[in-house]
């Protein structure tokens, strides 16, 4: 009893520290009043969380490894790892990774070091948002979650293969958490709304079914966004002479302001954001392009970095199929730097429908992967003489150029001569595709060289 009341708090647990806690709960944020009491009353995760799943398992027995929880903010991390302080006979501490640092996990790790011994108890050490630790702060834990001196529950939004190191990680077990769906967030909701104890059910609000599915949609997967929504639109609303309150849709969106994207401009979202858009428009899919340009500029992406992909796409996957398009995608760079945004939007809209609508030919791309293969494993020849310059006499003399046959010289400015290292004259780089204007060049190189084989020279 004496040992837990002095490492709960760090102290005696006084009269003023119930007092305290009681106030808080009645003045903290919705989100924080609304935690789960109970595993079975955490709404979602199921994937990871209904009995006979591993973590479930693992939570019931007090058995838990070192965990990560990854997931997007409002998923249940938080909530997750004070339900697991709720149930387990270890001692659990908590710590921030935006206001901790060094000295308070070396004294952690220093009382957790002391009480195995002393009370037999395990420590479990949750620490929220582990990514903002740097390498060293990580690596002060390292060898106590190696040894079992603590056992680690980190919680992160970011891939924790890039934020967190790779020994650490090796010794955790990573669960992935999802965003709420829908039907999730709109339990959550209902239940805030009827809790009379920790929720607004004391102020005896309702909630229109459009206000209800603004709200939802919104919210973007994070119940602390859809709680915090509906706490500021009741509050806001006045009571009838019934002391009801009703929200519609308009106090939902007032109270909203902005949507939440969820996107970091560093993190997964501004990766696999710009991924969707690229494979968009490579797979002609104008909308689904249109989409994830519309998602990232709704969620503040720096403009110049989608107009940069754009140019790298142009060239990349339209290529020789619409020369133009490199043309059209570096207007709509040069554009948007001149006009900036919001006006912007409209060349980067543009680009990027020209680009979906486009024929598509990566054969520049993978003709030059071809060649600088070749160069980076084969023997690097000389240039053959006949395509030297002979500047000097010197240089004549020893037959630069000689046999060289100048190309404007002969029918249609061109005729046939090697133009390659004899260990790879008979290499082909360059294989035109039948899309679009390519199939013109295709049909040109094949006219002059005689045969597909020797369209390179």
């Amino acid at each position: 009893m004496g040992e837990e009341r002095i490492y709960k708090s760090g102290g005696k647990v006084t009269l003023f520290d119930h007092a305290r806690k009681m106030i808080n709960s009645r003045i903290a944020p919705l989100p924080e009043r609304m935690r789960p009491r109970s595993l079975d009353d955490l709404i979602g995760q199921q994937h990871i969380l209904e009995k006979g799943k591993v973590l479930r398992t693992a939570i019931d027995s007090d058995q838990l490894p070192s965990v990560i929880l990854w997931g997007p903010p409002g998923s249940g991390k938080t909530s997750l790892a004070r339900l697991v302080s709720g149930v387990t006979k270890a001692h659990f501490e908590s710590l921030s990774a935006v206001t901790s640092g060094v000295a308070d996990l070396r004294r952690i790790v220093n009382e957790a070091r002391d009480r195995l011994p002393m009370y037999g108890k395990r420590t479990i050490l949750f620490i929220d948002e582990i990514h903002r630790f740097n390498k060293s702060q990580q690596d002060v834990i390292l060898p106590h979650v190696e040894d079992g001196t603590v056992t680690l529950i980190g919680a992160t939004t970011e891939n924790p293969s890039f934020e967190v190191n790779a020994p650490l990680l090796s010794r955790c077990r990573v669960f992935t958490l999802a965003g709420l769906s829908l039907d999730d967030l709109r339990i959550v909701v209902l239940r805030a709304l009827s809790d009379i104890e920790n929720g607004l059910g004391s102020m005896k609000a309702d909630i229109s079914p459009a206000a209800l599915d603004h709200l939802l949609n919104y919210s973007n997967g994070d119940a602390r966004i859809a709680l915090n929504a509906l706490e500021i639109a009741v509050c806001g609303v006045m009571a009838n002479d019934r002391d009801e309150r009703y929200v519609d849709e308009d106090t939902i969106s007032e109270a909203l302001q902005h949507r939440s994207g969820n996107y970091d401009k560093s993190g997964d979202a501004h990766y696999d954001t710009i991924s969707a858009f690229i494979k968009s428009i490579r797979g002609s899919s104008a909308d689904g392009a249109l989409y994830w340009l519309a998602r990232m500029i709704e969620s503040g992406e720096e403009p110049m970095f989608i107009a940069r992909r754009l140019v790298i796409l142009a060239a990349e996957d339209v290529g020789l199929a619409d020369p133009s398009a490199l043309s059209l995608a570096i207007a709509a760079q040069q554009a948007l730097h001149f006009i900036g945004m919001p006006e912007g939007r409209i060349p980067l809209a543009e680009a990027t429908i020209y680009l979906a609508s486009a024929p598509k030919s990566n054969s520049a791309y993978h003709g030059l992967d071809r060649a600088l293969s070749d160069v980076r494993n084969l023997q690097n020849e000389p240039v053959p003489v006949h395509l030297r310059n002979a500047v000097t006499g010197i240089m004549k003399d020893l037959g630069y150029g000689k046999g060289y046959q100048y190309a404007h010289d002969y029918p249609d400015n061109f005729t046939q001569q090697n133009y390659l290292p004899d260990n790879v004259s008979e290499s082909r780089y360059y294989e035109p595709t039948a899309n679009g204007e390519e199939l013109e060049i295709s049909k040109r190189l094949n006219r002059l060289w005689g045969s597909d084989d020797k369209l390179s020279g």
